[in-house]
């Protein structure tokens, strides 16, 4: 087999597959180049959104009857082991591959792995801020458990409720519009006991009219006071 002819054909196919992405090293004495990955969620502005690393491969003497030397570079989102379980996920798949030209297989390997990863540890964090809301949610309800409802905490709570929905407010300004009577005026304006007290002061002189005495004669006083001495 001409090894160095076989590099070269699979050189010229992956630079049309990955036209523009792939970046070549150097070709002497082999071939090295790069070839960035990355899972379909990955976004570029927010880092703790799925994966990206670039795979950098370099051809040996015997290619591809032995594998390819394989490094993972850049790499985002990665923990240190995640890199070390990818990087020995492709050296088995290489190892699988021998005596076929691999790197595009092992593009897609790589690929494919960062992206089941990338959803389970997407799953993983939606499960554990369920669990968060839930304990949030338990801690909350424990706080109103047991609590011994009163008079005085209901009327405390009713207070404060009505306040904070603006109803005391808006009972206050109706009874501002509320036509009083006139008790209501008496008991709650001071002003006019102290004008009658000043009109009775003055001396001015007053015109009654007797006849409301007489009805008073009609009326059966002395029931009324034999009914309260009975008591």
């Amino acid at each position: 087999m001409d090894y160095k002819e076989e590099q070269q054909n699979e050189i010229d196919a992956l630079d049309s597959i990955y036209c523009g992405e792939m970046t070549i090293l150097t070709t002497e004495p082999y071939y090295q180049f790069e070839i960035p990955v990355k899972s379909d969620e990955f976004d570029s502005d927010q880092h703790d959104i799925g994966l990206s690393c670039c795979l950098k491969f370099e051809y040996i003497e015997k290619y591809p009857d032995e594998p390819p030397i394989v490094e993972i570079e850049n790499v985002v989102g990665f923990e240190e082991e995640e890199e070390n379980e990818l990087k020995e996920y492709l050296l088995q798949q290489a190892r699988e591959n021998v005596g076929m030209v691999m790197i595009f297989t092992l593009v897609s390997a790589a690929q494919e792995w960062m992206n089941e990863n990338s959803d389970r540890e997407k799953k993983k964090k939606e499960d554990d801020e369920e669990k968060k809301r839930e304990r949030e949610m338990e801690a909350e309800l424990k706080r109103f458990e047991g609590t011994k409802v009163t008079v005085e905490s209901f009327l405390r709570w009713k207070f404060q409720f009505e306040e904070d929905m603006g109803v005391l407010k808006k009972r206050n300004e109706e009874d501002k519009g509320k036509k009083m009577t006139g008790r209501e005026l008496f008991m709650t304006d001071k002003s006019l006991n102290e004008s009658d007290l000043k009109f009775l002061e003055e001396g001015d002189s007053v015109k009654v009219d007797e006849s409301l005495f007489d009805e008073i004669e009609d009326l059966d006083l002395e029931d009324e006071v034999s009914s309260d001495g009975d008591e």
